[in-house]
C-alpha cells in the first residue's frame, strides 16, 4: 500500500495495519520536519509531487523491496502540502518474519523513496527566505 496525502499520518494505525501474526518484526520509519537544516533554522516545509509519476515510483519501490526480502506487508505514505516543525512528512512500515529483514527492507524503501520519487519540498527559513529542493 502506498499513497500521497494532505492529511496527517496516523503512524499508530499504519503500524497496526501492517502487523501480521505470521511475522515477528514490524519496522516503522517516520520522517519528521526538523527545525534545523545545515545550520539554518527551518520554520516549516511545503511538499509538492507529480502524483501520477510519484505513485508509479512508489509501486516500483514496493515491487523491488518485495523481490529482495520476504515482506508480508508494507505501507508508504508521504504528506503533501504545508507542514510545521515536528509534523510527520513520511512513513514507511514493513512486516517481515525476522527483524533484520524488516530493518533492511524498510531502510531500502525509504532510501529509494528519497532517491527516485518526484516529491519536492520548499524550505521556509527563519530569515524569511525559501528554497525548493529535491530530498535526494
Amino acid at each position: 500500500m502506498f499513497k500521497l496525502t494532505p492529511e496527517p499520518i496516523d503512524y499508530h494505525a499504519l503500524t497496526e495495519q501492517v502487523r501480521r501474526n505470521d511475522c515477528g518484526a514490524v519496522v516503522t520509519f517516520l520522517g519528521t520536519v526538523r527545525d534545523l537544516t545545515d545550520g539554518r533554522v527551518t520554520t516549516s516545509l511545503d511538499y509538492e509531487a507529480y502524483p501520477g509519476m510519484a505513485e508509479k515510483k512508489l509501486a516500483e519501490i514496493e515491487t523491488d523491496t518485495r523481490a529482495r526480502w520476504p515482506v508480508a506487508y508494507m505501507a508508504m505514505i508521504h504528506r503533501l502540502g504545508h507542514l510545521e516543525v515536528g509534523e510527520i512528512s513520511v512513513a514507511v512500515a514493513v512486516t517481515c518474519p525476522h527483524r533484520s529483514q524488516a530493518f533492511e527492507a524498510c531502510r531500502h524503501a525509504i532510501d529509494r523513496l528519497k532517491e527516485i520519487v518526484p516529491i519536492w519540498k520548499k524550505e521556509h527559513w527563519a530569515d524569511g527566505t525559501t528554497e525548493w529542493v529535491h530530498p535526494s
